[in-house]
């Protein structure tokens, strides 16, 4: 039983992509269409990933600074940056001595002459914390700053998280804006889908009446259709991802030109493989569905007389 079962859903397979490949032209037409609408989203998401894996690996991405007070004693300050190197939210601590911080400010403000009239340094010793790139949300950032802020040895804690929340609020709204677009992109998959096998079904109109004069069930008649609209829902979302890959080969010696210019080793990846599967599924799932409702409609509204 079961083996038959198989056996007559691989006869329907085989007949439905025969009956694709005898009608070449309209069939890479529709599958062209798919695969252009469903790149789209795709290829958005592509570009949002990577700006988030930029983002994420930038060097100052929210460091936050610890000015410690004066009368802190070199060794309590090295053990205090080894305690915090090895908080799980941190990345790497970079430790700035007063005479480094003196040195620093004189070069950079110009009023060297001026800050060599002091009697002592002014200035105070600083650890600058590099927080892990999956602790760089503007919310948990705040949750180690706060953190910081409890060791006895800090004066003032301070992050600039000002451009953090713009960057997150954008990738974010980017984020939403791709779900919109693909959520409308999907309908119009099914329209194009359901439109393909509405023309299949009533070109097909006599041998359906013949077949139900026979015997033919409405789900033995819609079986091949709905093999019809998976099949191009298929090919239209591998053509999606080749479209994509495609177009992010063309962007690699920009994206690297641009990169080396800014000194950093940064390269663009591609759809993952559960990106990758899910964005095939959701080809196929959008053109079962399409066929689904089309056929379903059409074939209620087809009797032998």
């Amino acid at each position: 039983m079961i083996k038959n079962y198989f056996l007559r859903h691989a006869q329907v397979f085989f007949y439905s992509l025969g009956q694709l490949t005898r009608t070449p032209v309209a069939t890479f037409l529709t599958v062209a269409v798919i695969g252009i609408t469903l790149a789209l989203p795709a290829g958005l998401y592509v570009a949002i990933e990577n700006v988030q894996r930029l983002a994420s690996g930038w060097e100052d991405n929210g460091q936050i600074s610890l000015f410690l007070k004066q009368d802190v004693p070199g060794a309590a300050i090295e053990k205090l940056a080894d305690k915090i190197r090895r908080m799980p939210a941190v990345s790497w601590v970079d430790y700035v001595s007063r005479e480094a911080a003196l040195t620093e400010f004189k070069r950079l403000s110009g009023f060297g002459e001026a800050l060599n009239a002091l009697d002592r340094n002014p200035l105070p010793a600083v650890l600058v914390v590099h927080p892990a790139a999956k602790y760089a949300h503007p919310d948990k950032l705040q949750e180690l700053l706060k953190d910081l802020r409890r060791f006895n040895e800090v004066d003032i804690a301070q992050i600039d998280l000002d451009w953090v929340r713009r960057l997150h609020a954008m990738l974010e709204l980017a984020r939403q804006s791709v779900l919109i677009l693909a959520a409308g992109l999907a309908i119009a998959v099914l329209l194009i889908i359901g439109n393909t096998i509405r023309l299949a079904v009533l070109n097909r109109r006599d041998e359906i009446e013949i077949t139900k004069l026979i015997g033919g069930t409405n789900a033995f008649i819609r079986r091949p259709f709905l093999y019809t609209g998976t099949l191009q829902g298929l090919l239209g979302a591998l053509l999606a991802w080749l479209l994509v890959g495609l177009g992010l080969l063309l962007l690699t010696d920009p994206i690297n030109n641009l990169a080396g210019l800014y000194g950093s080793q940064f390269e663009a990846e591609n759809l993952g493989i559960l990106a990758t599967l899910a964005l095939i599924g959701a080809g196929g799932l959008l053109g079962w569905l399409g066929s689904r409702l089309a056929v379903g409609r059409h074939l209620r509204a087809i009797e032998p007389h």
